[in-house]
């Protein structure tokens, strides 16, 4: 724990060569002053050193209005090498979804693996007819293989297609979005079924439908193809020629209007977007020519009628003869309880990667739209259908695991509620007792790492002395100050695990509170202030 002793002025030589010793030892810090005939020696401990480089970021002019929180311990003693305000609420922002995770991770454990069964609801006659209905039921796998590498991974690129709209370097991953689907329909024509006379349906009653807390796609549903998005990729081409347009997931389902011109170089980026009923949108704007290709976004009016008609697209790729029109909503309202219909006759089945790749992508990226879901899934798995029974269920895993839970508050799983709010102290416990924990790599690994990968990439320079020494998540939420067209920086947040120039392993978390920001991208200055005091922990002893 840091404690502010005054600095001892020796005189002496033999002071001197005192100093010079504790120095080397790393325990002082020594500034020689004075003239030649009358030099003084400072001599500050390690504790005060760290102490004031701290304060030399924290006490810069752009955060006067700030506020700080700051707790940073040593992991396997807990001992504190430095606080501030470690008690005090601060809106955590994304890190939450250190708390989400481990919970989620604590009810499914890292090897667990939705399946999304197809079941039939009728019989299949000798010639491969289905005169009856198919069921796809919805089971809260969050990517429904639409993500999934050829060795079961889950891809990611450290800034996320569900931020595009609010990130120039936003992009998508490399694989199909209906890969899931496409192989779900294969299942089904490998069945035996050739041509449905009934309905094709989604089965989305697992949960009570519910709202992200955070940027990006809204709608929380148990049925997710492509996180609910219409991507439309932008890429320049020559000055006073259209700009090359690609859509994902590609289907006559979307009506898109797009003209997007491709400007000189030097002009001003300008796309607007407008979304229409009926899943219609329009993109107009221009690009410049020394442009890298830009992401926008759309969300679906209703994720089920959108999945449900990607499938029959699917299942028509497949060679299955359905007669169902995918311009239909979805109706499932007259079908046996959920129970029963899991009873059906399966014909086909998705599994998906293990749950740790799930918690990965969360963690790296920052997914808000799968952070909200994670406390309903914890809810269902334990025989529940709502967030709010999610986040009771959350507690009691977050008290036995040593948390105070009652110095803090939670109103959803991404980050963004007007709920959320996080003392130091209660992250720095989660964090201690989750390194306890078998599944601990899961975690670990999970997290962004300093300077290298997803939200923490852009933390730190290639040639910092911490680059990679750290492994944390991040947090941002802003909100646009109308009144001084500029905005308000309501929280930037870090907390993980860091490992020290000694070897010295720590636990941190660090939350700034409303910093007034001219531009939304400003974010990354706080971003760059916090891997800075990521440099700091590095170098303390």
């Amino acid at each position: 724990m840091v404690q502010r002793t005054g600095a001892m002025v020796l005189g002496s030589g033999l002071a001197v060569v005192l100093a010079v010793f504790l120095a080397m030892t790393g325990l002082l810090e020594i500034k020689v002053s004075g003239k030649a005939s009358a030099q003084s020696v400072e001599i500050r401990s390690a504790a005060e050193k760290l102490a004031a480089d701290i304060e030399a970021v924290l006490k810069q002019p752009r955060y006067k209005q700030a506020h700080w929180g700051i707790l940073a311990v040593d992991l396997e003693s807990g001992k504190t090498l430095y606080e501030l305000n470690p008690d005090k609420l601060f809106i955590p922002a994304s890190t939450t979804k250190l708390f989400s995770c481990a919970c989620a991770l604590d009810a499914f454990g890292p090897d667990y693996r939705f399946e999304t069964p197809v079941v039939r609801k009728g019989e299949v006659s000798s010639d491969g007819t289905l005169r009856g209905d198919l069921i796809l039921i919805a089971s809260g796998d969050l990517t429904l293989g639409g993500r999934t590498l050829p060795d079961g991974r889950i891809a990611f690129v450290n800034v996320d297609h569900t931020y595009a709209n609010g990130f120039a370097n936003a992009d998508w991953t490399e694989p199909d979005p209906l890969a899931g689907l496409n192989d779900l329909a294969r299942q089904v024509a490998a069945s035996g079924i050739r041509k449905i006379t009934g309905r094709i349906l989604i089965d989305d009653r697992l949960f009570e439908h519910a709202e992200s807390t955070g940027s990006g796609p809204i709608r929380v549903t148990p049925i997710m193809v492509n996180d609910n998005l219409y991507d439309v990729r932008i890429t320049p081409t020559q000055p006073g020629e259209p700009a090359r347009i690609e859509t994902r997931p590609q289907s006559p389902l979307v009506a898109l209007d797009a003209q997007v011109t491709t400007a000189k170089k030097g002009e001003p980026l300008r796309i607007t977007l407008t979304a229409l009923p009926g899943n219609r949108f329009v993109v107009r704007g221009q690009i410049p020519e020394d442009s890298k290709p830009q992401l926008r976004v759309f969300e679906v009016e209703d994720p089920a009628s959108f999945a449900r008609g990607l499938f029959i697209e699917a299942l028509k790729r497949a060679g299955v003869e359905v007669e169902a029109s995918p311009l239909v909503g979805n109706t499932p309202r007259d079908l046996p309880s959920r129970e029963e219909t899991l009873k059906l006759p399966r014909v086909a089945v998705l599994t998906s990667p293990p749950f740790r790749e799930n918690i990965k992508l969360i963690l790296k990226v920052s997914h808000n739209l799968h952070a909200s879901t994670l406390p309903i899934l914890v809810a269902v798995k334990h025989g529940k259908r709502t967030l709010d029974e999610g986040l009771h269920l959350q507690r009691e895993f977050l008290a036995k695991a040593g948390v105070e839970v009652d110095t803090i508050s939670f109103g959803g799983g991404a980050g963004g509620s007007r709920a959320d709010a996080v003392t130091p102290r209660a992250a720095v416990q989660l964090l201690r007792y989750m390194a306890t924990r078998p599944d601990f790599p899961v975690y670990f690994e999970a997290l962004p790492r300093l300077g290298v990968d997803g939200t923490l990439a852009p933390a730190v320079k290639e040639d910092s002395p911490a680059r990679d020494k750290a492994q944390a998540k991040t947090g941002t939420l802003l909100w646009r100050n109308t009144m001084n067209d500029r905005f308000l920086l309501t929280s930037k947040a870090l907390a993980g695990y860091l490992t020290t120039r000694s070897g010295r392993k720590l636990v941190f978390a660090m939350f700034v509170n409303n910093t007034h920001l001219e531009k939304a991208n400003d974010s990354r200055i706080e971003g760059e202030a916090l891997g800075r005091l990521c440099e700091v922990l590095y170098e303390a002893e």
